[in-house]
């Protein structure tokens, strides 16, 4: 693999560029900004597989009518502290925060709620939605599958692609004001698929134990994924452990909602479809708060006092990478590799946008 040159983009000129392209894509400015800013977030915090590489994907599923700019939320049952959302294949960076709004307003009034969201475009970083709940003063717990095309995650003691990478998230809020909430946020496989994605255009390897190639075989190589007929497939965390969570966002944020599955029967045509189940609570309403606040504070304090395997490396709680990650980036600018820069500039051409930002070098 060749490795593509690494660039460095100031994020107020890339906010200006992505920003144009989702207009010029059809969306009005509330959306155009909503859309805009989760996925800047996304690089600023170090999860570029789920930030501007994806408006490619996103433009192609417009000009094929398989996103629907300026879409909202349909509920098809709503009751007090439970919803059912029909997305319309909106933009998820928006329909989701809609529904996640709701959802924090009903837990407000009953201490929870439940809320399922399916037949949306692509959510986006899933932790996003955790944020949202976090910064409400609220816990959240949330599901979600993908359906975009064949399976790109092998079960565990398979060799094919079945499933996709499937995401988990919990979200906790601040112990205090002025601290930092605790978002956990992961794909049940071992790595995203678009940061397959990323190390493929940079001409990098990925890590061992993510990849196999068509014969099941272990690989570093991203291009099995991308490049190679049979192709490859993305192996879950932890082995079994990852595959069974894969599997309970299958059946939790698909099925029992009535969207979409991996199962067969359902078309792959290359649109990305999310089902979302998300368990949103008031921790007020468990008791004492400021108790839960005291203990949260206290078990965080010990975990993170163990001696460092690394003197360079800190133990860390959910969130204080992304952290350090976004003040490096809005200080020195996002990084991407050149591959992806050039597909995206072009893209933005095409939408008849010429005002391009100008990347330095690494």
């Amino acid at each position: 693999m060749k490795a593509a040159p690494m660039l460095r983009v100031d994020p107020a000129a890339l906010r200006a560029m992505v920003h144009a392209m989702i207009r010029a894509g059809g969306s009005a400015e509330d959306e155009a900004a909503m859309v805009t800013d989760h996925l800047l977030e996304s690089n600023l915090q170090g999860h570029d597989s789920h930030g501007i590489m994806l408006l490619v994907r996103y433009v192609e599923n417009l000009r094929a009518g398989k996103l629907n700019a300026g879409a909202m939320p349909e509920a098809v049952r709503q009751d007090a502290s439970l919803a059912v959302f029909d997305g319309k294949m909106g933009y998820g960076q928006r329909i989701g925060r809609i529904t996640m709004d709701w959802a924090i307003n009903a837990a407000r009034q009953h201490g929870h709620a439940v809320m399922a969201l399916k037949n949306v475009h692509h959510l986006g970083r899933i932790g996003s939605y955790g944020e949202q709940a976090a910064r409400a003063g609220m816990i959240s717990v949330h599901f979600v599958n993908g359906v975009s095309g064949p399976g790109a995650v092998a079960p565990f003691g398979g060799t094919d692609g079945r499933m996709s990478t499937n995401p988990v998230c919990v979200a906790v809020p601040a112990v205090a004001e002025g601290e930092h909430p605790l978002i956990l946020d992961f794909a049940t496989a071992a790595i995203a698929l678009g940061k397959c994605r990323v190390a493929f255009n940079a001409g990098k390897p990925v890590p061992d134990g993510a990849l196999v190639d068509a014969k099941g075989q272990p690989t570093n190589d991203p291009g099995v994924l991308y490049r190679d007929q049979p192709r490859g497939a993305l192996l879950p965390f932890g082995g079994h452990k990852g595959y069974g969570l894969a599997l309970m966002c299958e059946i939790l944020a698909g099925a029992l909602i009535g969207g979409v599955t991996a199962a067969p029967h359902h078309p792959k045509d290359g649109s990305i479809v999310n089902g979302w189940l998300a368990f949103v609570i008031d921790p007020a309403r468990f008791g004492d708060l400021a108790a839960f606040r005291s203990e949260m504070a206290a078990v965080i304090a010990h975990v993170k006092a163990s001696p460092p395997a690394d003197p360079d490396q800190p133990v860390l709680v959910a969130g204080e990478k992304e952290r350090a990650t976004r003040a490096a980036r809005l200080a020195g600018g996002i990084p991407v590799d050149g591959t992806t820069w050039d597909i995206l500039a072009d893209t933005a051409r095409s939408l008849g946008i010429n005002a391009i930002p100008t990347p330095g070098m690494f």
